[in-house]
C-alpha cells in the first residue's frame, strides 16, 4: 500500500503564493488516481482538485478554478498543488489522496490512501 506525505504548507498573505507537494513511497504513484483535498475548521472535507493516472486529465473545485493547478511527476513519485492568489477562504488542512478504483473523483470516500496533512493558513 502506497504511503503519501504532504509538504509545502505555511501562513501567507492574501495574493501570495504556495506549491504543495504529495510524495508517495511503497508504491507506484502511476497506479493511483490522485487528488487534494482541504478541510477547514468546523467544515467537512472538500474536493479541490484531481488528476488521472497519466496527467491527462485534470479536474477542480470552482472554488479555485483559474488559481489552483494539480499536476503529478510519475518519475519522482510526486504530485503537486501549485496555489496561487490564495484568499483567506483557502485556509485549512490540505491533503493528498490516492485511489485505484475512482468513478467519482471529487469523492473522499472512493480514496484508499490518505496523507497526514499539511496546514495552509492565508492572513487577510
Amino acid at each position: 500500500q502506497v504511503q503519501l506525505v504532504e509538504s509545502g504548507g505555511g501562513l501567507v498573505q492574501a495574493g501570495d503564493s504556495l506549491r504543495l507537494s504529495c510524495a508517495a513511497s511503497g508504491g507506484t504513484v502511476s497506479n493511483y488516481r490522485m487528488a487534494w483535498f482541504r478541510q477547514a475548521p468546523g467544515k467537512e472535507r472538500e474536493f479541490v482538485a484531481g488528476i488521472s493516472r497519466l496527467g491527462s486529465s485534470i479536474y477542480n473545485t470552482d472554488s479555485v478554478k483559474g488559481r489552483f493547478t494539480i499536476s503529478r511527476d510519475n518519475a519522482k513519485n510526486t504530485v503537486y498543488l501549485q496555489m496561487n492568489s490564495l484568499e483567506h477562504e483557502d485556509t485549512a488542512v490540505y491533503y493528498c489522496a490516492a485511489g485505484t478504483r475512482i468513478t467519482t473523483i471529487d469523492n473522499a470516500g472512493a480514496y484508499d490512501t490518505w496523507g497526514q496533512g499539511t496546514q495552509v493558513t492565508v492572513s487577510s
